[in-house]
């Protein structure tokens, strides 16, 4: 059993009032600014799970203005929107923001054990960075990239994913599968296929694209990018960082499905929107990193 494994497995035994009391030491960092725009699903998300979720524009954070650093923080957030309007491909100027000055800080957040979330374009921008796929340790040489679709434009609808329960991941732990919004025009994961291999080797392929009989696909309009072995989202070997394109922010609450007056009806809408549940995840591995 892995130090994570055995951490949440020590979590999970514990009394719902210390688990709560856990979370709440939580911080999270939610990095704003710059043409991003998911900045208040996200910090309602982390909210949402008992952490306590910080707003900081990246300017402020690169210049000292905000008073914080990234060691004040055991989970970084990467939001989605688009950063600088996407120009030069998405995710791309945001990322060099941060490599030339924030890069030492960042990689020291994850050798302390920091956890890390991307979402569109926060998963655009934390593959520019190499932090993702992070193979062999090394979270500094971009080994990937969301490419544009095939099919040339922006598109904006849900999508069913599956989960690799054989994944590391630790936001995705006990998930199976989810419908979740997906709203970009640069969603293709490509990468070489030594690349490629290695991530189906170590269950790094964290999230796919589900066809109407349950199977990953290929096919449009289901996986909306056309990104080879229906690539959604993909962790690093630790299971600490992930990133995937469609967004848990966005299905926080039940009534957010499109479907969800036939799921009331049927019983099956829940108590809460599915994408929380990636959220949960996250929080509390941080918070029995922290017990």
């Amino acid at each position: 059993m892995t130090r994570h494994a055995e951490r949440l497995r020590q979590f999970d035994a514990l009394p719902t009032p210390e688990k709560d009391r856990l979370r709440r030491e939580v911080r999270v960092l939610v990095l704003t600014g710059l043409g991003l725009n998911c900045e208040a699903e996200t910090e309602a998300a982390f909210r949402l799970c008992g952490a306590r979720p910080e707003r900081v524009h990246l300017l402020d954070l690169l210049e000292g203005t905000a008073r914080r650093r990234l060691g004040d923080y055991p989970v970084l957030a990467f939001i989605g929107g688009f950063a600088f309007g996407d120009h030069l491909g998405a995710g791309f100027v945001f990322a060099n923001k941060i490599r030339y000055r924030l890069y030492d800080q960042l990689v020291e957040f994850i050798e302390r054990g920091g956890l890390s979330l991307g979402v569109c374009n926060g998963f655009q921008t934390m593959t520019r960075l190499g932090l993702l796929p992070g193979l062999d340790g090394d979270y500094r040489t971009p080994l990937a990239t969301l490419a544009p679709n095939d099919r040339p434009g922006y598109r904006d609808a849900w999508v069913s994913l599956g989960f690799d329960a054989a994944s590391p991941c630790l936001w995705t732990r006990g998930l199976s599968q989810m419908d979740l919004p997906a709203r970009h025009g640069e969603g293709k994961f490509l990468a070489s296929e030594v690349t490629l291999g290695r991530l189906r080797e170590q269950h790094q392929i964290v999230a796919r694209y589900l066809g109407a009989d349950g199977a990953p696909t290929q096919a449009w309009p289901a996986n909306p990018n056309g990104s080879p072995d229906a690539i959604a989202g993909i962790c690093d070997p630790s299971g600490r960082l992930f990133g995937l394109m469609p967004h848990p922010d966005a299905f926080l609450y039940p009534f957010h499905h499109p479907d969800w007056a036939r799921r009331r009806a049927l019983g099956t809408a829940g108590t809460q929107g599915d994408g929380l549940a990636i959220f949960q995840n996250g929080v509390d591995a941080a918070a029995a990193a922290l017990g």
